[in-house]
């Protein structure tokens, strides 16, 4: 694949450094000592703005696939995606560090600049520890759709008013679906692998189920489901970014939250920007301030102060508390840290840390999704099973526009529809939706029909 890449800081290197082995990867920057670090045999540099046309050109970048900017500064990003989404490039990316530019509501920057997708790192970061926290089992998670759609697996048991009954009688909220299931092994008790779930399947006490359908609907199921359960308490140290909007994710949901700031100018601004927090001014890498929050009551602990170092220093700190006041290893209780830099990865582990999110790690796999056939802009393995998730562009002489959805000729549990994107909106497909060239479709497809799946929406064939 062809891959233009807009800017050569620690991001585009990290970027460029990840593809270019198995692709055509071209690498633009103003600043010639870093496009001189990158020049290699395996990426194409080229010194220049990359808003300036004439340099665009240069690149070839109408011959290009994908299109990933990402300097360090969010209007250059979105203008140069948007130029080059104009001059021909069938994908592009920007990433942004104001959280407002990912908010529909305010203004939509995805339909009016032409853009496929805008990336926060920071926000990447606070979804995945997110997802740690909402559901520590969870073995998939995804956000699709330009971030709009969530794919969550969840477990159902006891006594919630879905088990036995069908999914088709399950009172699912509208715009929401269940796209897996994962059930327990009757005679070993061990998980079997994922299976694409149809309408007349019977949930079981204990099944892991995947829910599709958009965030908010989605959150408020997974509450419901877990209704029971008592509030959790989340400690997070760090008010930057990734603490705020991880804060804010938490806030909706049954969490008791406290955010730990430094900065005693901040605590004001982030109380008043978080109302459903608890925001106190302290050091969280200090055991004075850590044990005057009661940090042994804590059932998460996650730091995210925007320096490695003071990060595995706090998180070592609440595991020393935790394991001098807890009588009993409680095995639900996790220290989480956000950490950038590779070689930190397996150290931290014999630290006492449970879970490390890397916003690199998170850039990678974002950009990942993206790198394939021009018909399909993106796909993902579902982990232990032979099951991807693809987003597919639908194309004039797809056969699929002839029909409705209910009425493919595709065979039944071998694909899932999860979205379908049509004229900039996305919703969960309905059984009587018609298809028109241009829109989008995410499905869930069996390694066995990935073919026929993609020709009935494309014509050709991978």
């Amino acid at each position: 694949m062809r891959i233009i890449i807009l800017g050569a800081g620690t991001v585009g290197s990290w970027v460029a450094e990840t593809f270019c082995k198995e692709h055509d990867v071209t690498v633009v920057d103003t600043d010639l000592e870093s496009v001189r670090e990158m020049d290699s045999s395996d990426v194409q540099v080229l010194e220049g703005s990359v808003c300036d046309p004439a340099v665009l050109f240069a690149s070839h970048i109408s011959n290009m696939e994908l299109c990933i900017a990402v300097t360090g500064d969010d209007a250059t990003n979105i203008l140069a995606a948007s130029m080059a989404k104009h001059m021909g490039v069938p994908t592009v990316i920007a990433r942004v560090q104001n959280p407002i530019l990912l908010d529909t509501t305010t203004f939509d920057c995805l339909e009016t600049f032409k853009l496929d997708r805008l990336i926060s790192l920071e926000s990447l970061t606070a979804e995945h520890l997110a997802t740690k926290i909402r559901t520590p089992t969870s073995e998939f998670i995804e956000h699709i759709a330009q971030g709009s759609i969530k794919a969550i697996e969840v477990e159902i048991s006891g006594k919630n008013r879905m088990i036995g009954k069908s999914i088709e009688e399950s009172g699912l909220p509208e715009g929401v679906h269940i796209g897996l299931i994962r059930r327990k092994n009757a005679e070993t008790g061990q998980r079997e692998t994922p299976r694409i779930a149809v309408a007349d399947d019977v949930l079981c006490d204990g099944d892991k189920i995947t829910l599709i359908g958009d965030d908010e609907r989605v959150d408020e199921l997974i509450d419901e489901i877990y209704k029971k359960r008592k509030n959790k308490h989340v400690v997070i140290a760090g008010g930057g970014r990734v603490g705020q909007c991880l804060a804010k994710i938490l806030e909706a949901g049954p969490f008791n939250v406290c955010l730990i700031e430094k900065n005693e100018a901040k605590v004001l601004e982030l109380a008043n920007k978080l109302n459903g927090v608890e925001v106190v001014h302290g050091d969280a890498t200090t055991n004075k301030t850590l044990v005057a929050l009661r940090i042994e009551t804590a059932d998460f602990f996650v730091a995210c102060i925007g320096d490695e170092e003071n990060n595995i220093m706090a998180c070592v700190e609440v595991d020393y508390i935790f394991n001098k006041t807890d009588n009993v290893v409680r095995e639900d209780r996790r220290v989480m840290c956000v950490i950038h830099r590779k070689d930190y990865s397996d150290i931290v582990k014999k630290l006492g840390i449970d879970e490390t999110v890397s916003p690199r790690t998170a850039m990678k796999d974002e950009v990942h999704k993206y790198v394939g056939d021009s018909a399909v802009r993106y796909s993902q393995r579902i982990s232990s099973s032979d099951i991807s998730v693809y987003e597919i562009l639908i194309e004039e002489d797809a056969p699929a526009i002839e029909h409705v959805l209910t009425n493919l000729d595709l065979p039944v549990g071998r694909w899932r529809a999860a979205t379908l994107t049509h004229n900039g909106t996305v919703r969960v497909p309905r059984p009587d939706d018609h298809f028109e060239a241009g829109d989008y479709i995410v499905a869930l497809i069996h390694d066995d029909a990935v073919d026929e799946v993609i020709k009935m929406f494309t014509g050709t064939g991978r």
